[in-house]
């Protein structure tokens, strides 16, 4: 145990704490059994190291933080450390990367259901599952997803500027005076490419000029690893999948065509529409539907984004297109915020939200036409500072976590 004492040490005392993000607040950390569930880099680690250092005094021996790649694993179980952490006094046990371990699920339910007094807090890729049939974790433990920084959070970390965030309604009947809240302590648009291009995962701020080379470390880990690992994806295949990739940065989200990727890629159809479903669990792409309710399996989206922007500048061999851009930012950040995100049809507009609300997605010069007939319809658009009427800056949208 002293040995893991010693690294959870080492850990927290480089743990920064100069930026906590608002997810520390939305947990339920009374909760017994936790799990923060996200893609590799958008800070899950560093969340639960900042938990501990705000709620805990430096050498307190009732929490341990601990990885579960650690090599100390490879000789000791999960249940093992629990018993002995319980023993001297132990009361919050955080597992990072718990999903690294074999076995992880019936362990820690066995750990949950022995130890009564004992608050668990693991991470995990978004990949992994919680529905045990096993060991049946989905009646025990909290999951809260962690997408990567909204554009208001980018701020705050990139210029410093503090902006509060608001709901997706608030921001529907008040867009004129919360746009001019926002421009009264900066010009938005004056970072908001910047946030497009590489504002998405925390380690821009670790260091700018390998951004993209981190970006393409963790596409090729959540493939080659993850997916071969989780999904049980081909070793042979994962070429395949980034080549799959690569062809979704370049194609206009309306040209969904299931036998051209197939093609492209030399990858067969049923079996493509299999890696679309893995590669959206993963976050890497966004698969949208006209109506979620009645998508079964294997079905052909009718839409496909990668699952932010600044995938789409790290893998689109030139330089992506706007229109795409926009929309993939729209999308992201309205489903990061937990709203449902729906493709509207065909000359309906570009998103159906929450099933009653619909965007159309354009520059600064767009227009209502694609809108008509729709009731509680709004353009979101690029390139503009102020709202007028219901055309509301596409930036805004940025602000709702």
């Amino acid at each position: 145990m002293e040995r893991l004492f010693e690294r959870h040490d080492a850990y927290l005392s480089i743990a920064s704490m100069e930026y906590v993000r608002n997810i520390m607040h939305r947990i339920n950390w009374n909760s017994r059994l936790i799990v923060i569930r996200g893609p590799k880099g958008v800070g899950k680690s560093t969340l639960m190291k900042q938990y501990i250092k705000s709620h805990f005094e430096a050498g307190d021996r009732h929490v341990l933080y601990c990885s579960a790649d650690a090599n100390y694993f490879a000789t000791h179980s999960l249940v093992e450390v629990a018993d002995k952490f319980v023993k001297i006094g132990g009361q919050w046990l955080f597992i990072d990367e718990v999903h690294k371990y074999p076995g992880w699920s019936q362990e820690i339910k066995d750990i949950y259901d022995l130890y009564g007094n004992l608050h668990i807090v693991l991470s995990g890729s978004s990949l992994i599952q919680i529905n045990d049939g096993q060991a049946d974790l989905s009646r025990r433990i909290v999951v809260y997803d962690m997408p990567g920084l909204s554009f208001r959070e980018f701020l705050r970390l990139d210029v410093g500027l503090d902006f509060e965030s608001i709901t997706f309604d608030q921001l529907l009947e008040n867009a004129s005076k919360f746009c001019a809240g926002v421009c009264a302590q900066c010009h938005p648009l004056e970072h908001f490419s910047r946030y497009l291009q590489y504002g998405y995962y925390p380690f821009y701020f670790e260091g700018k000029q390998e951004y993209y080379d981190k970006l393409e470390n963790v596409v090729n880990y959540i493939v080659d690893v993850e997916l071969t690992k989780y999904r049980s994806v081909e070793v042979g295949n994962t070429r395949k999948v980034k080549a799959l990739l690569q062809v979704l940065s370049q194609m206009t989200p309306y040209e969904v065509d299931i036998a051209k990727l197939s093609k492209a890629t030399g990858i067969m159809r049923t079996t493509v529409l299999k890696y679309l479903t893995y590669l959206e669990e993963a976050r890497l792409i966004r698969r949208l539907f006209t109506d979620l309710q009645r998508v079964t399996d294997l079905q052909k989206p009718d839409k496909i984004y990668l699952d932010n922007s600044n995938l789409l500048y790290a893998l689109c061999l030139q330089r992506p297109e706007i229109g795409t851009v926009r929309e993939a930012f729209f999308a992201n950040q309205l489903a990061s915020a937990g709203h449902t995100v729906e493709y509207a049809g065909y000359k309906k507009g570009d998103f159906r939200i929450d099933g009653n609300t619909v965007i159309e997605v354009g520059g600064a010069d767009k227009g209502f036409s694609q809108l008509e007939g729709q009731e509680h319809s709004f353009v979101a658009a690029d390139d503009i500072e102020s709202a007028s009427m219901r055309k509301i800056p596409l930036w805004a949208f940025g602000f709702l976590y």
